[in-house]
């Protein structure tokens, strides 16, 4: 452990309330070369069972500390090398807690373009500040500003008189006051406590702006303002139409300044007072402000994201129908539906165009085609579209009657189009069109969303809330931790997986990925998790951080179809030979499993928290963490926008999850909004409490807005 790094684990431990040596853990492990993932699932007895979200939290939080730890040594290296750095201005940034509390410390020393109190300075004008700044503290009521500036007048440094000396005084003055580190923490936190977040319409912008409407005259604490809120406010200015600002009752910022360099009244006070107005107006206030709103964004950006990885987690997650036959249907009207079959694996096997919306003749010979293909490939399931023509086309095929154990399935179809023309599917589908494409890419999402929306840019998946307005690093960063938890915890058949599945596996990336399909192209597949360690540049390091999560299923040992890490085989393999049995029998027996002594097996490297995960495993091996797959089915005769009506009671599917409520999916093609004050018969802070992507829910037809496609659902009973 770095020394410098201790203090920093400490500080993060008295944060997360955990103990200073498991955050020490996670930290070394990191360092180490080590996932997230990996060190969740198979490190437990070092970081005191951390789990995914707490482990990440520690990487982050420290990777912030460190930052802060740059910055300080880099404001105390300038400062060292100008000979500025005081014992007392040391001890202050040293003592800085935060970066704004830093940067307020190297404000005032900080290099800067000219300003007014610069050439002020330039001037000789720096003592006459200092004289009235000294008598305004003092309270004397005697001194006489204009007696002492005349000192300074001076026609040959553009100092023609009284008032300019002054003037410039005053110059110098704002800016010292606008830098104080004692004033930029009481203005910090009156912009906490009673700040405003207004928002009013840009001029002449009101038919243009008309969906901004509901801002065009706004007002609330900026404080409490909901993060949806905020960023639709941003968004608004950023386009044009709304003018935003943030902003504190002014006699209360005048009283923070004046209480820091006034006392009583007299001529030098009414000098100083005037010079920390103009500070207030011109400097202070608006770097305030600035503060504030990149605090606000920040904050709303952090919901966002949390709002968006939660979705995504649950999408990620939604439950495969498994290795079946699909059929699968990109719908449409005009252009037809794109027909294929996939085999079990996703391969496909057969396209064609059919136009089941056209004339009746069509009609009947696309029902034929549909019928003899599922007849020839032996269909099991259909998977439709969810898009334009998705409702008619579902309803087509159901009369179909492609027999009683054929499934048919509205499958959501955002992002395919994304996928059908991205390099992946070139390289997947090289001899086939973006329709092709997009229709296997419905199908699989079908057989196993994982695997085919790691595909797909998130953010094009669409369970987002202003997702292209937040920052994106920090968003591609949550979004990446999503993917990678849920690929993880999924687990990835080696022999089958896509080289962007595989990428995602711990310890692999991008390059391993595709190193392991052209091994497994050239050599077959895979009969042992040993044999990964003959992959091109699949070295020691990534071999443990990826095995445990790949999965080989009638291998040579029937550990590697398992989450048993190999570096534990010898721990069960121990627990076989004990009991006088195969690794086999003891996957198979209940009974001979219940016999094994655990602690007989701890040792400080593998404990307990290993050995029961080791013997959940033995119960199920390589079991699927996610629920199994139920058929849904919209209301029937339920359409289209035209087809609700008050007080309708339908079936839905939770499609997006904002702090502000859900968006349902009613087979309509347009999602309805349940307001998070419908959403149940109690107060409801958090939609996410109640609700998820890809749930099942009961909702009521509120209200139907046809002019602006607006459908208002309600969950309460």
């Amino acid at each position: 452990m770095d020394a410098l790094l201790t203090p920093l684990t400490n500080i993060v431990a008295a944060e997360l309330a955990v103990r200073s040596g498991q955050v020490e853990a996670v930290a070394d492990l990191l360092a180490g070369g080590a996932t997230v993932p990996f060190i969740a699932r198979y490190r437990k007895e070092a970081t005191g069972s951390l789990d995914e979200v707490q482990i990440a939290t520690v990487r982050d939080r420290l990777a912030r500390l460190e930052e802060l730890g740059k910055r300080r040594e880099s404001i105390l290296s300038s400062l060292r090398e100008r000979e500025l750095l005081t014992g007392e201005l040391e001890a202050a940034v040293l003592g800085a807690a935060t970066m704004a509390e830093l940067e307020d410390h190297y404000l005032r020393f900080r290099p800067k373009r000219r300003t007014r109190a610069a050439a002020a300075r330039e001037r000789g004008l720096e003592p006459l500040a200092a004289l009235l700044l000294a008598a305004a503290a003092a309270g004397d009521a005697h001194f006489d500003p204009s007696a002492a500036a005349s000192a300074y007048v001076d026609p040959d440094k553009d100092v023609p008189g009284v008032d300019e000396a002054l003037a410039g005084a005053r110059d110098i003055i704002a800016e010292a006051a606008s830098e104080d580190a004692d004033v930029r923490k009481r203005m910090r936190a009156l912009y906490v406590r009673e700040a405003a977040l207004r928002s009013r319409v840009a001029k002449g912008k009101e038919e243009a702006g008309a969906k901004f409407r509901d801002y065009f005259d706004w007002e609330e604490s900026a404080e409490r303002a909901p993060s949806h809120r905020v960023l639709a406010l941003l968004r608004g200015e950023a386009e044009g139409f709304l003018r935003v600002g943030v902003e504190v009752p002014e006699e209360r910022a005048a009283a923070i300044v004046d209480g820091r360099f006034v006392r009583g009244s007299g001529a030098a006070a009414d000098e100083v007072r005037a010079a920390l107005r103009d500070s207030l107006k011109r400097l202070l206030s608006p770097s305030m402000e600035s503060e504030m709103r990149a605090e606000l964004k920040a904050r709303a950006d952090e919901e966002a994201i949390r709002i968006f990885a939660s979705n995504l987690a649950e999408l990620l997650l939604a439950p495969p129908l498994g290795g079946r036959t699909v059929l699968a249907i990109d719908p449409g009207f005009r252009t037809g539906c794109k027909v294929t079959v996939l085999d079990p694996q996703g391969k496909l096997l057969h396209n064609e165009t059919v136009q089941p919306h056209q004339s009746k003749g069509a009609r009947a010979q696309a029902g034929e085609t549909i019928r003899t293909l599922a007849a020839q490939f032996g269909v099991e399931a259909v998977a439709v579209g969810n898009g334009t023509a998705g409702r008619e086309t579902e309803t087509f095929v159901r009369e179909l009657d492609l027999g009683r154990d054929a499934l048919v399935v509205m499958v959501n179809e955002s992002g395919a189009s994304i996928y059908s023309a991205s390099e992946v599917a070139r390289e997947e589908l090289p001899d086939h069109d973006l329709t092709v494409r997009g229709s296997v890419s419905i199908g699989r999402r079908l057989q196993d969303p994982l695997a085919e929306l790691v595909k797909i840019d998130p953010k094009s998946i669409g369970v987002g809330q202003y997702q292209h307005d937040v920052d994106q690093a920090a968003l591609r960063r949550s979004l990446d931790d999503v993917v990678a938890s849920a690929v993880n915890r999924v687990g990835v058949e080696v022999n089958t997986a896509s080289r962007s599945l595989l990428s995602h596996v711990s310890g692999l990336g991008p390059q391993l990925a595709a190193n392991i399909v052209a091994y497994r192209d050239q050599e077959g597949p895979f009969r042992s998790r040993v044999q990964l360690k003959k992959v091109p540049r699949l070295g020691p390091k990534a071999f443990e951080q990826a095995a445990g999560f790949l999965r080989i299923r009638g291998g040579a040992d029937p550990l590697d179809a398992s989450a048993v890490h190999p570096e534990s085989y010898g721990v069960v393999k121990a627990m076989a030979a004990d009991l006088g049995v195969k690794v086999g029998d003891l996957l198979r027996d209940a009974e001979l499993r219940a016999r094994v002594e655990l602690s007989r097996y701890a040792t400080e490297k593998v404990g307990l928290p290993t050995l029961r995960d080791i013997m959940a495993e033995l119960e199920k091996p390589g079991r699927d963490p996610r629920q199994a797959f139920e058929v849904f089915r919209f209301a029937e005769g339920v359409e289209s926008l035209d087809d609700l009506e008050e007080g309708m009671r339908l079936p839905g599917i939770v499609t997006n999850v904002t702090a502000f409520g859900a968006f349902v999916d009613i087979g309509v093609h347009q999602d309805g909004l349940v307001h998070v004050s419908q959403l149940a018969d109690r107060f409801v802070r958090d939609p996410a409490d109640v609700v998820a992507v890809q749930q099942r829910v009961m909702v009521t037809v509120l209200g139907v807005d046809l002019q602006r496609r607006r459908i208002s659902l309600s969950m309460r009973q």
